[in-house]
């Protein structure tokens, strides 16, 4: 891990020419276009170079045909679009009428997808033959089963009764369906097992890039000012994911922190663009972010973390 005293070299821009002239893989998440910022912001994504790809890690909106639109409209620009579910697209809102739920609906945005050449967890893993290839970029859809526990609480039973005591309760638990499963984390368990199988046919002398919406370990979650809402953002049993598949980076979103961590000499990217008055919440507190899309590979060089101040102990 990088030593945040040095003066490591900012990562470069990603809306700048990458100086060797080759493709890059790029990624940015929670998009929600559903705000007229926001979904400016998603048109003005571009590549720099023909061959660059661009990972969405989930959240671009909450209806299916606005999130199938958007993509699209990304794949006419980009090499390779790569999609991974958040969990507004797998809202189901009470006024949809006959809107699909749950697995359902899951399945009807890979197939949309799919129509407009778009990938997903359901497709066949695409390689990055690109500067600091081979890797197998693998999008997964993982959910959440409350294992990421609140302090004080050792249950994922206590840790909802704390988070409702608290007042911090994620729209998931009124508007996301785990059908045909009979709960989100039976959902989960079965996400967790299609997972791993799919990583574990990966020939192993290959690097990969780990793409989800939810946050693979736990670490991220630590800078939450609501540490409660830690149980709605991922699952203890993929903590160690980015080293049993020899992850070069691992990509997500879902925290609205957009940030670089590393673990186990492992890369993480917090890639979202987040809420309009997230947005403006960081620009007055002159928490700058890289520009997006964040560049993934080639690898950058190491740069210090400036939000590690804020991390809380587990």
């Amino acid at each position: 891990m990088p030593d945040p005293a040095e003066p490591d070299p900012a990562e470069p821009d990603p809306t700048e020419p990458d100086p060797t002239g080759g493709p890059r893989l790029l990624a940015v998440s929670d998009l929600h276009v559903r705000h007229a910022e926001n979904r400016d912001a998603a048109a003005d994504l571009r590549p720099s170079h023909p061959g660059d790809w661009l990972i969405v890690a989930g959240d671009v909106a909450e209806q299916v045909e606005d999130t199938v639109a958007t993509l699209a409209s990304l794949r006419e620009r980009f090499a390779e679009v790569l999609w991974v579910p958040g969990n507004h697209e797998l809202w189901t809102r009470p006024k949809e009428e006959g809107a699909l739920r749950g697995e359902p609906r899951y399945r009807r945005l890979v197939e949309r997808c799919q129509e407009v050449g778009v990938l997903t967890p359901e497709d066949p893993y695409p390689v990055w033959t690109g500067v600091d290839g081979p890797v197998v970029v693998a999008p997964l859809f993982v959910l959440y089963d409350y294992s990421f526990l609140p302090p004080g609480t050792s249950t994922s039973e206590e840790g909802l009764a704390a988070a409702h005591a608290a007042g911090v309760v994620c729209t998931d638990e009124f508007l996301l369906y785990p059908d045909p499963y009979p709960t989100r984390q039976a959902w989960c368990d079965a996400r967790i097992a299609e997972s791993q199988r799919r990583l574990d046919e990966i020939d192993p002398a290959m690097a990969t890039v780990l793409v989800n919406h939810w946050p693979l370990t736990r670490y991220p979650t630590r800078i939450l000012r609501y540490p409660e809402f830690s149980l709605w953002c991922g699952s203890t049993r993929t903590a160690d994911w980015h080293v049993r598949y020899r992850a070069r980076s691992v990509v997500y979103g879902h925290l609205h922190v957009p940030r670089v961590t590393w673990e186990d000499g492992v890369r993480f990217v917090e890639a979202s663009l987040g809420y309009p008055r997230e947005q403006k919440a960081r620009a007055e507190r002159g928490m700058v972010t890289e520009p997006l899309p964040r560049q993934i590979l080639p690898l950058p060089a190491p740069e210090p973390d400036p939000l590690a101040k804020y991390d809380k102990p587990l």
